[in-house]
């Protein structure tokens, strides 16, 4: 390995950790997903792993398209910043959607007083009509629907250091440079994604947020269509 390829696997690894980082896209839809939906370490792990090798997936073929084809870097860029755009208002969209079905939800869920007269008393308890139809029903419709939303979106979702400052300049190096630069990248791209979910997961499990139990949804939504608004919007 020479000195060049080299100095393309360490920026390789260290763009995948830091665009990673600094973009909450990669990691808050899925710590509030994870959280709101109660999934399991297992069903948080498989998620964010699908969904980043779907995110890097569609740049990589779009670059090695370019390559093969010597498509300047300039007409693959505007593609991405399409493909960008399209990500980010599906990611608002989709926040919005489940913000508007958790409020339907805490709604319905909305606990009330029942009275009961017995021989010796009357007594009160609070009770809830729809918290276990809704829980059979809702969750079952959207258990699958938002996992696949998610890995739609990050399809779609580029990555943007990808194709011209890693791809373009490592095959210009060889076909063997191309291919370690682009794996380096994706590796560190996912773990990192990995790591971050599962951290923030655990922190999220340890804050006092019993009391806004009936309200998982609506934050969760609302987290994701602010986090679709700040990459639109601040481009972050």
């Amino acid at each position: 390995m020479d000195g060049q390829l080299k100095a393309l696997v360490i920026t390789a690894a260290s763009i995948g950790f830091f665009h990673t980082l600094f973009g909450p896209d990669h990691y808050l839809p899925f710590v509030m997903m994870s959280w709101s939906r109660k999934w399991s370490w297992f069903k948080t792990t498989w998620i964010t792993f699908l969904c980043g090798v779907g995110h890097i997936v569609g740049s990589v073929v779009l670059g090695l398209v370019g390559v093969s084809l010597g498509i300047a870097v300039n007409r693959l860029q505007i593609v991405e910043g399409v493909r960008g755009n399209l990500a980010a208002w599906l990611l608002i969209a989709f926040g919005l959607v489940y913000l508007v079905w958790g409020l339907r939800r805490a709604y319905r869920n909305q606990p009330h007083e029942h009275k009961h007269a017995h021989v010796e008393a009357i007594h009160t308890h609070e009770h809830d009509h729809h918290r276990d139809h809704v829980h059979l029903h809702d969750n079952k419709a959207t258990a699958s629907v938002a996992p696949w939303t998610l890995f739609i979106i990050f399809v779609f979702g580029p990555c943007e250091p990808l194709i011209p400052l890693l791809m373009y300049p490592a095959a210009q190096n060889s076909m063997f440079g191309l291919v370690v630069v682009t794996s380096v990248f994706a590796i560190t791209t996912v773990g990192t994604m990995l790591v971050t979910v599962l951290l923030a997961r655990a922190g999220v499990s340890f804050l006092p947020l019993a009391g806004l139990q009936r309200f998982t949804h609506v934050i969760a939504g609302a987290t994701i269509c602010l986090c679709g608004l700040a990459i639109q919007f601040l481009g972050l």
